[in-house]
């Protein structure tokens, strides 16, 4: 039986008259299965210009046309390139954390939207115009079994909902790695080296040669993660590769 869209909206609704949700930031009574409310919404420091071209890295001060950070220069990140759509701060990662840390499954609704955002960089209007699919990035079967679900994918299913954009799980982490929190740029990388792989999903898409594709991730720190796994899908045929992350960290 397929159970109406129409149904699931009547539902939260009622759900909300017995446990009224409230917002994640500052904890005002919310309706209509949100999780953050509009004012907390506004103040979250969105990515303007200028920034990075290719990995979203924050200038301040005034600069005419693209400009690439010196992390960037002579470098490839994998992607071409990536688009960020909060600045880091307190609030930012705080939404972050409850979805990762905190098990607030919920708050992938309003981390999908916020990502979202990153569309109207017209950049990626080819994205939407030619459908590209959303890849996440995948966890490791062990770190998932422990979180019981990816942030990652959540967002996208998330994404996917406001966009219409497909989500294919065409990557795999079929090594465990150290988290990267700790680590070094260089030392992200080499710790991801290896790290991923085409699923059986993956190598349908690359087989079809799309477009393009858009690997997904929460945060953006060094670009490793995202260019190591835009990295195995360009060698496995994909041409264009670029990333979308809710935070550029």
């Amino acid at each position: 039986m397929v159970i109406s869209r129409a149904f699931w909206n009547a539902a939260e609704r009622a759900l909300d008259l017995l446990y009224p949700a409230c917002c994640g930031l500052c904890e005002e009574p919310l309706r209509a299965g949100r999780a953050l409310c509009d004012r907390c919404d506004a103040g979250l420091p969105r990515l303007d210009e200028p920034f990075c071209d290719h990995c979203g890295q924050p200038f301040f001060g005034l600069l005419d046309g693209m400009v690439e950070c010196p992390n960037c220069e002579g470098r490839s990140l994998g992607f071409d390139f990536a688009r960020p759509v909060l600045r880091r701060c307190d609030e930012s990662m705080a939404l972050i954390h409850q979805l990762k840390y905190q098990r607030r499954v919920y708050m992938a609704r309003e981390l999908g939207r916020l990502a979202a955002e990153a569309f109207c960089d017209e950049r990626l209007a080819w994205a939407l115009h030619e459908r590209w699919p959303l890849v996440p990035v995948p966890l490791h079967r062990a770190r998932q079994y422990h979180r019981e679900f990816n942030q990652a994918a959540e967002i996208a299913r998330a994404m996917r909902d406001l966009t219409g954009l497909p989500v294919c799980h065409a990557l795999k982490r079929v090594r465990a790695t150290r988290t990267q929190t700790a680590l070094h740029r260089g030392e992200r990388f080499a710790n991801l080296k290896g790290a991923f792989e085409l699923t059986r999903a993956g190598r349908r898409l690359a087989a079809a040669k799309p477009p393009g594709v858009i690997v997904l991730d929460d945060v953006l720190t060094t670009g490793s993660t995202l260019g190591t796994c835009a990295l195995a899908l360009k060698r496995a045929g994909c041409r264009k590769v670029t990333a979308v992350a809710v935070v550029r960290g």
